[in-house]
């Protein structure tokens, strides 16, 4: 199953906002990411990459879920 959402924002390096809920969060928790938490070295730039994401129309596919947030992966121009 493949969900189409647009991004409202970045929350981290590993997680987007979406603006519609997706079983019940509006959470998206990228899988196979594993950024920089805050505080970390290297947490800023990812999140700011992420963060390019904005207003942009993405395909999520659900994997499973973690901390109230849908796992996925998330595909925009084609790329995962």
């Amino acid at each position: 199953m493949t969900i189409t959402r647009t991004v409202k924002r970045a929350i981290d390096g590993d997680t987007l906002e979406v603006r519609n809920q997706i079983r019940g969060t509006r959470y998206i928790r990228l899988a196979n990411v594993d950024a920089p938490e805050k505080g970390q070295r290297g947490y800023s730039a990812a999140k700011n990459k992420l963060q390019r994401l904005k207003g942009k129309r993405i395909t999520i596919v659900p994997k499973g879920r973690s901390y109230n947030r849908v796992v996925a992966e998330v595909i925009y121009n084609k790329k995962r």
